[in-house]
């Protein structure tokens, strides 16, 4: 009989997704999953809680954290798409993987963010779990969720209103925290991710680091920064200046016209 919290929590996760999938098929539409994804660590931060269980400020505070991130980031997410068709990365894996996406979709779509998330959710189990009082690494560690969300929710949140603006069609937000970094969003994302394997380090999990870094590549290398500006440019032209002028992942101040001009005699 499966009993460890880990376990018990990849299962919940799975068997969401699963329900999700037949949602999707029936919808043809999985960017769902996208609005799913920050779900699946809630999920996960449930489980360990009760099963875990809960018997520390710490695991209090960082299940409250994961609660606030996983809730507001799949608002947005499902606000954001409402009655839109596909995304256009998930039209390009449909059409790539035709024919039976429909059934492929399951665990090529939500199988394997299921497991990313399960992998990623890694430090959350120490960090609630953990019977042990708070130290100066927790403080470090919250310091580092509020940096992350302000660059997240924020970044989010100034995107939204850029958009809705009449005279933002093929223009680029460059004012607000995206002066600063071409992603502040998946910025933001980092510094949550790590300030949770910082929350299980103070509780004695230092082991979890796989978590931070899996994240981290997936949102430099993956599905975030390397995904987005392949085709960015295109829909945009005056991304090319942007890009020369604002660095794309951690903030930086904006390099001047001049300094630009010199880099490149």
């Amino acid at each position: 009989m499966i009993q460890h919290p880990y376990s018990i929590a990849l299962i919940a996760i799975l068997a969401v997704g699963v329900v999700s999938w037949i949602f999707s098929v029936i919808k043809k539409d999985v960017s769902f999953v996208d609005s799913l994804w920050s779900l699946f660590f809630l999920i996960a931060a449930t489980v360990f809680a009760f099963y875990g269980p809960l018997n520390s400020v710490r695991g209090q505070l960082v299940l409250l954290l994961v609660t606030i991130w996983a809730l507001r980031l799949s608002i947005y997410i499902t606000a954001r798409n409402w009655g839109e068709s596909e995304d256009y990365r998930y039209q390009t894996i449909r059409a790539n993987n035709q024919p039976g996406f429909a059934f492929k979709s399951l665990y090529i779509v939500f199988g394997l963010q299921g497991i990313l998330a399960w992998l990623v959710a890694m430090p959350l189990f120490p960090a609630i779990t953990a019977a042990t009082a708070l130290n100066a690494v927790d403080f470090f560690a919250g310091a580092l969720w509020l940096v992350g969300f302000v660059f997240e929710a924020g970044g989010d949140y100034q995107l939204s209103r850029f958009k809705a603006r009449a005279d933002s069609k093929g223009r680029v937000l460059d004012t607000g925290l995206w002066r600063y970094t071409r992603h502040p969003n998946y910025f933001g994302d980092f510094c949550i991710w790590w300030s949770f394997y910082l929350f299980a380090v103070a509780a004695g999990g230092w082991w979890t680091i796989i978590s931070p870094l899996l994240m981290s590549v997936l949102l430099l290398k993956v599905s975030g920064v390397a995904m987005l500006e392949k085709t960015i440019t295109d829909r945009r032209p005056k991304y090319a200046e942007y890009i020369a002028r604002t660095n794309a992942f951690f903030p930086g101040p904006r390099r001047s016209h001049k300094a630009l001009k010199e880099a490149s005699l």
